[in-house]
């Protein structure tokens, strides 16, 4: 494996002084010939400066792509408030440069910067990289090799910060595992605080050891995953063979971290404002943690288990805070699906009639079929915003939600839909997926009769004719830690086929027709986050190569390649005897050892087989919340258990908003 070769200036890791360590001087020059350049100025509202000198441990923050989507996640701010909090502790952010930037900061000698006080990456002593979506992978290359990182973590040495991964796609960190140092599974809150601690603690010590000697501190936790540590065999025919430690002292599983008091770490308490236009321009209260209503597909619902409620006094409060100090207008009630808490009727009117009058609004991003009420709606809406709703029934048919354990009939759909209309919403947002385990094309067509039969149902109950609804498909993705990691992935010709099959349909009755929208994906970028999603160690070959071929920013369509995927999978999988296809469009069986088997998110192995069979026989599962156990592992395995109220506490004593 060739050494890469470093493309910027060296930076220096121990500065006297801030002026010496900030790189404002060098990029300002160059803001007025890129796009957008006010996204990499910093000084936002919320933010927090610290001098450099002040801070025993310095974290560097990344959402890997651009600020306009980086800046709102919820993730990222948390552990940024966090951490700042820690009176020896400093924490900036940095986010992905688009390419005009980066090509000037690449010929300028410019490195990869905080949009804080503009100091570079190189300097920290933690590189947090939080990843949402696999797709984010060359980003995050692109942020090393400006920052004067090696990409491969066999090169860092001990000037170089300890690059650690998190997020959602951190559950299989193995086809990033030449890149990173480490990563964490599960929540952040307490697990960045245990790593300060450590490397305070090492720091403070002289460094024993040097950097080996860290990780092997942060290894032993059992929470904090050091790929370096484990060796991959595998088999003749391509499979794992074990994956194992390779040296004393590591343990054979890492475990999840489980925040359990949510009330405890009412985060953000300071919303950042955006300076540019971003995603989402709200202020966000996260009501609930987790989900259980086993939806095969839901990765996330799967490895937030279980269920942990904020109390309703504690929301109150925060929705509160974040809104003084941010000044914010909207406020989303941020959950997997924010209706099932089990006391989402007493929150919504205890904030309606606090902020009513004023110009505040409520919004649920996401609201189950079977969750929503209008008197829930209409709640959100009193102070006169009224936006479009969005269902997700995600498969097309009946028998297709059966196999996802997605419990909604069409019944229950148009009954909901009809009664929205009736009620004076004029838009619906349907979405599906497309190519979900054992799905035909007649599945797919159904999606069309469904549509129809909303504005059918629409139209009725007002007597209008401006009903509207809009279908959004996306592409089935099987992912680690679900029932469906053993699934095929359908390829994309085929489901561009059945895409094409449903938009005719759809259209074939032009008078309903034409009241229905019709957006999708196609089947390309979702084959390659399938192949990122279920890759092992071998598929760094693949990434670093789509890097070095230009591959950037490949969540958004307008830079994404499949074409540069397909050649460097074809360049570089025949070493190993495998192709694009072996790790998407296989089926894997249930002894095979899977990339992340290793890495524990309390789901148990034999449960997720079981449900996998249960889904091919088209058989449901109850939702646990409401239900008696079944098994699924979390509980026992992470010594935690479901929360939920009622508390019986209410909204009082926060006082009536006067507008």
């Amino acid at each position: 494996m060739p050494m890469p070769a470093g493309t910027l200036v060296n930076v220096t890791t121990s500065p006297t002084t801030d002026a010496q360590l900030s790189v404002f001087g060098a990029l300002e020059p160059l803001l007025a010939r890129v796009q957008k350049p006010i996204q990499y100025v910093g000084g936002e509202q919320g933010a927090t400066s610290k001098p450099w000198e002040s801070a025993a441990v310095r974290w560097a923050l990344m959402y890997p792509d651009a600020y306009e989507v980086g800046l709102p996640n919820q993730g990222i701010q948390i552990l940024y408030e966090i951490l700042n909090e820690q009176p020896d502790v400093l924490a900036e952010r940095t986010y992905s440069v688009w390419p005009d930037l980066e090509a000037l900061m690449r010929e300028h000698g410019v490195p990869q910067f905080t949009v804080d006080m503009h100091r570079p990456v190189s300097a920290f002593d933690v590189f947090g990289v939080s990843f949402s979506t696999e797709l984010g992978y060359t980003n995050m290359l692109t942020a090393l090799d400006l920052a004067g990182i090696p990409l491969h973590a066999a090169y860092r040495g001990l000037e170089h910060p300890v690059v650690l991964a998190g997020g959602h796609a951190a559950f299989n960190p193995e086809p990033i595992a030449d890149f990173i140092d480490a990563a964490v599974l599960g929540d952040g809150e307490e697990a960045v605080l245990e790593i300060t601690a450590i490397v305070r603690d090492w720091k403070a010590q002289g460094r024993p050891g040097g950097r080996d000697e860290l990780l092997m501190r942060l290894a032993r936790t059992e929470t904090v995953y050091v790929p370096r540590f484990y060796d991959v065999e595998y088999a003749e025919n391509g499979e794992i063979y074990r994956v194992a430690p390779n040296r004393p002292g590591v343990p054979h599983r890492v475990y999840k971290r489980t925040t359990m008091d949510l009330d405890a770490w009412p985060y953000p308490k300071t919303p950042l404002v955006p300076l540019a236009e971003t995603v989402h321009e709200r202020a966000s209260v996260e009501i609930f943690r987790g989900c259980t209503r086993g939806c095969r597909f839901c990765q996330a619902g799967m490895i937030t288990r279980p269920v942990r409620e904020r109390s309703i006094t504690g929301i109150g409060e925060m929705v509160q805070q974040s809104l003084k100090s941010s000044g914010f207008e909207e406020v989303g009630l941020l959950s997997l699906s924010s209706a099932d808490h089990s006391e989402i009727n007493e929150i919504v009117t205890g904030l309606a009639d606090r902020y009513e009058g004023t110009t505040t609004s409520l919004s649920l991003p996401s609201t189950r079929v079977d969750a929503f009420n209008v008197t829930l709606a209409n709640e959100l809406s009193r102070n006169g915003r009224r936006s479009g709703l969005t269902f997700a029934p995600e498969g097309g048919s009946e028998r297709l939600r059966q196999v996802i354990n997605k419990m909604v009939s069409k019944e229950d759909l148009i009954r909901t839909v009809t009664t929205a209309y009736e009620n004076g919403w004029r838009q619906v947002k349907l979405y599906f997926m497309c190519g979900l385990p054992t799905e035909t094309t007649e599945d797919v067509l159904e999606i069309a009769e469904m549509a129809h039969d909303v504005i059918r149902a629409g139209r009725k109950a007002t007597g209008r004719s401006d009903i509207r609804c809009t279908v959004s498909i996306g592409g089935f993705v099987p992912k680690p830690h679900t029932p469906f990691q053993w699934a095929s992935q359908t390829d994309p010709e085929t489901i561009d086929e059945r895409l094409l099959a449903l938009r005719k349909a759809i259209n074939a009755d032009r008078s309903l027709g034409k009241a229905i929208g019709y957006r999708y994906h196609d089947g390309k970028p979702s084959q390659i986050e399938g192949l990122l999603s279920r890759g092992d160690r071998r598929i760094g070959r693949v990434i670093e190569s789509v890097w070095r071929g230009g591959g950037r920013f490949d969540g958004w369509s307008e830079h994404f390649s499949y074409e540069r995927w397909v050649d460097a999978c074809a360049a570089e999988l025949p070493a190993f005897g495998l192709d694009l296809a072996w790790f998407t469009t296989r089926e894997r069986g249930e002894n095979e050892v899977l990339p992340w088997d290793h890495l524990d998110s309390g789901l148990d192995r034999t449960w997720l087989w079981e449900d996998w069979q249960d889904a091919l026989k088209e058989y449901e599962v109850e939702d646990c919340r409401w239900t008696p156990c079944y098994d699924c592992g979390v509980c026992p395995t992470m010594g935690t258990d479901i929360q939920i109220g009622p508390t019986g506490r209410t909204l009082l004593p926060l006082s009536v908003v006067k507008p």
